[in-house]
């Protein structure tokens, strides 16, 4: 439920799209007697399907619009994708998903993951699922594609994947494998119910039965900067910063990027780009 304030919020806000629109914009006729520009709250109210009584007190921050109102008030208002999200936060709901498909802004992102060649990156979406990567990512943690696509998944790599575990050592696996988890709660927890992450919970209690108390927690947290050392096999260790990213035009996406901590640390990384064995990645995982 909103909070007053953020409906104060979401009330300004929509008054100020409404006065900039016009009657024609919206298919009604233009008249002569307006005193003020843009519509009036009784036509966004007709047009919406609530009483005017009502959309006066969701303008004054007097009460809490469910998100299917929210939605329609933005339909009248010509609200666009980037709006609708805004006004969606005031109301105090998670925002939409974009209506691009994730292979669409996966590869609008490319270019992005590319230009980061020494710096392992990947573009996930809301389930954490691998949308895109650049050769730096399949260099050191593997080839996602190796992976069936069921599994081509950073929640389930943390956990399940043998080569992702021997690359950053115990001492700085589990930190960073929680450190998901509890992202990963964070972000579904706000979303609506998803089949996918339902299948998720289900695959990992089959393949890693051993941390099903990982799974069952409710703790939540985000993926915030840390340190981690990667050492590849028969190579030198590797400092490396953990940062995620949001884009802006890809809700719900986020992008997972490790920075060297040094020159040294980017060469090495540079090397493993430089190998094309390095990039086969894990062994298929078993069938199921």
């Amino acid at each position: 439920m909103p909070t007053p304030v953020a409906g104060r919020g979401l009330g300004a806000f929509l008054r100020a799209h409404r006065a900039l629109l016009k009657p024609e914009d919206v298919g009604l006729p233009a008249t002569s007697r307006r005193r003020t520009p843009g519509l009036r709250r009784e036509e966004v109210a007709s047009l919406s399907g609530v009483s005017i009584a009502w959309y006066t007190w969701l303008e004054q921050g007097r009460v809490a619009a469910s998100r299917q109102v929210l939605e329609s008030v933005a339909r009248v208002l010509r609200l666009d994708e980037g709006e609708l999200r805004h006004a969606l936060r005031l109301g105090g709901y998670h925002e939409p998903e974009t209506a691009r498909a994730p292979e669409q802004w996966g590869a609008s992102l490319q270019p992005v993951l590319d230009s980061w060649p020494t710096s392992p990156a990947v573009l996930l979406d809301r389930a954490f699922d691998m949308v895109a990567w650049n050769a730096a990512w399949a260099a050191l943690w593997g080839e996602p594609t190796a992976l069936p696509a069921g599994r081509r998944n950073l929640m389930w790599l943390v956990a399940a994947d043998e080569r992702l575990r021997a690359v950053l050592g115990d001492s700085d696996w589990e930190p960073l494998a929680m450190s998901v988890f509890r992202h990963f709660r964070a972000q579904a927890g706000a979303g609506p119910a998803d089949e996918r992450v339902d299948e998720l919970y289900r695959r990992l209690a089959a393949d890693v039965p051993e941390l099903s108390h990982w799974w069952n927690c409710h703790s939540v947290g985000g993926l915030t900067t840390r340190v981690v050392t990667a050492t590849p096999a028969g190579g030198a260790p590797i400092r490396l910063s953990l940062s995620s990213l949001r884009p802006v035009d890809a809700p719900g996406s986020l992008i997972v990027l490790f920075t060297p901590k040094s020159r040294q640390d980017g060469s090495a990384v540079a090397d493993l780009v430089d190998r094309p064995l390095r990039r086969v990645g894990s062994p298929a995982w078993k069938a199921g």
